[in-house]
């Protein structure tokens, strides 16, 4: 059987500037639905440092992470770093760039990506199959520095996204232990939303919707099906029901994102989501690990207790994750 799988220390990184949503950059240039729609997600403000690059959010929570689980950078077996939407350069590798930071030079380095925020899914997933492959290897570094990739941090309707860094050392023990993940893509969303950047100063950049009709009815009705029918699969392969679960930790779009998923799925998101959300915005794949670690830090989650981790992004993906706090938990392996 291969090893099990678990978060042995998670660490996170967040700016000291303090940005109020009433101030985002580009507000007075909305429109009065798009302003009214952002004054409603729930978000009261998020973490803005522009003398940080997500490279630099990335790589501060890498060595938190690092000092959490009392590695040294030669004790890594492999980095993976989640990529960046928005390289600070073309043809150059943030992820080496990372492994020279850290002095990690043992470490089987590269990275992943391109699932907006489901993105940490394949990291956890590419993480789990290094540790079952090779026997010898015994701690990968998963970290993702989240900004967004033009000035004005709205994201019409979905969001408003803040600066912050998210690291875990993954091992085969530790106090978080992963007991399975599922995930699944539509790749007839790929481009829903995007920024033109060719030709254009970064100050002209803007994230746009490609079709909001699709966004807000076709794609929610699909993300509806498939975060119950993936909920169901998650929970029937696991020998469990929505009473085995002790905690819903979801991503943070908007209040009325948590609302929906509850719907769907008939079930509660925990208050850390709310709380976050308004005091952070959206981070992209760092929300789960917030989350997670905030409901951690607050004791929410003890020993025996169960958790579900659920991620969706319009790029389309899907996933949820199945964690148990303890080291006494049986592994479901795909």
């Amino acid at each position: 059987m291969a090893p099990a799988t678990a978060l042995n220390a998670l660490a996170l990184h967040q700016p000291d500037g303090v940005l109020p949503v009433a101030q985002l950059p580009g507000l007075d240039q909305l429109g009065e639905v798009e302003r009214e729609t952002c004054a409603q997600l729930g978000i009261d403000e998020v973490r803005a440092d522009d003398s940080l690059s997500a490279f630099d959010l990335a790589a501060q929570a890498a060595q938190r992470a690092l000092v959490e689980a009392g590695l040294a950078a030669d004790d890594l077996g492999a980095l993976i770093l989640i990529d960046s939407r928005a390289p600070e350069t073309l043809m150059s590798s943030s992820a080496t760039r990372l492994q020279a930071l850290l002095g990690a030079r043992r470490a089987a380095t590269f990275s992943v990506g391109g699932l907006g925020c489901v993105s940490l899914t394949p990291a956890l997933l590419t993480a789990r199959g290094l540790l079952a492959a090779d026997p010898d290897l015994e701690y990968v570094l998963v970290a993702h520095g989240s900004k967004p990739p033009t000035p004005q941090r709205y994201r019409h309707p979905v969001t408003v996204s803040g600066d912050g860094g998210a690291a875990a050392v993954i091992s085969r023990s530790g106090p978080v232990r992963i007991l399975d993940i599922v995930q699944e893509t539509n790749g007839e969303y790929w481009d829903l939303f995007h920024v033109d950047f060719r030709d254009r100063p970064t100050g002209q950049w803007r994230e746009e919707c490609g079709d909001l009709p699709a966004y807000s009815f076709k794609l929610a009705v699909e993300t509806r099906n498939r975060l119950h029918a993936l909920h169901q699969r998650l929970l029937e392969r696991n020998g469990l029901t929505t009473a085995d679960i002790d905690c819903y930790l979801s991503h943070n779009l908007s209040t009325g994102g948590f609302r929906f998923t509850e719907e769907a799925l008939d079930i509660k998101i925990s208050t850390t989501c709310f709380d976050n959300l308004r005091r952070y915005g959206h981070l992209g794949p760092n929300d789960v690990l917030l989350n997670l670690h905030t409901e951690l830090e607050r004791g929410g989650l003890q020993d025996g207790q169960r958790a579900v981790l659920l991620s969706a992004s319009p790029a389309a993906a899907w996933s949820l994750l199945l964690v148990e706090i303890g080291d006494a938990a049986a592994t479901h392996y795909l």
